[in-house]
């Protein structure tokens, strides 16, 4: 049985019927009363962010958790389709499951995190940081360097990100996935 000594951050927990996965986690301990476990817990089987808090060696029910390797192929109604790097077998998964379906391509690689006690996919996760063109921007203006003046830039998913005046049309930027924001171009 695990105790709160054992959470780690990604660390998937069930909790009243749900299931979370750990943020960020902390311990208070003070001079007169027992130490404190809070974690901030976001929902993996829904949209719900909480934070909770135990007393120190509590009971916890972490849910075991596979990762594997999927390939993005298309999106319709059922949702986003993916494709088993292994066996080549297909899901699809709704959008609120999918990390940040605004940079999907066709052909991605992500990663699909499978509740191994019911065998269902929980959620997609893309990589933390992805190479896509710039299909549309502004041209910046010459001179105007002296700040940090970001501009937007549609990428070739569709997604609108804010890039440095100097990044021009057709050029490929590095992303990073989970804020949405340009990290560098790529030469």
């Amino acid at each position: 049985m695990a105790t709160t000594a054992d959470i780690s951050r990604g660390m998937i927990l069930k909790l009243d019927g749900s299931l979370y996965s750990v943020v960020e986690f902390g311990e208070n301990k003070t001079a007169r009363a027992a130490a404190k476990v809070w974690a901030k817990l976001k929902g993996v089987d829904n949209s719900r962010s909480i934070e909770k808090t135990w007393n120190s060696g509590d009971n916890i029910f972490p849910v075991r958790v596979e990762r594997k390797a999927f390939q993005y192929l298309y999106k319709d109604d059922t949702g986003y389709n993916f494709m088993d790097a292994e066996t080549f077998e297909q899901i699809a998964m709704g959008e609120q499951l999918v990390d940040a379906p605004q940079f999907l391509k066709d052909g991605q690689e992500v990663s699909v995190l499978i509740n191994t006690e019911t065998e269902q996919p929980m959620s997609v996760e893309l990589p933390d940081k992805i190479v896509v063109k710039v299909t549309y921007s502004e041209p910046g203006v010459r001179g105007d360097t002296a700040t940090r003046t970001l501009k937007p830039a549609t990428v070739e998913t569709g997604a609108t990100v804010m890039v440095p005046l100097f990044v021009d049309e057709g050029e490929e930027i590095r992303v990073n996935t989970k804020t949405g924001e340009y990290v560098e171009r790529v030469k």
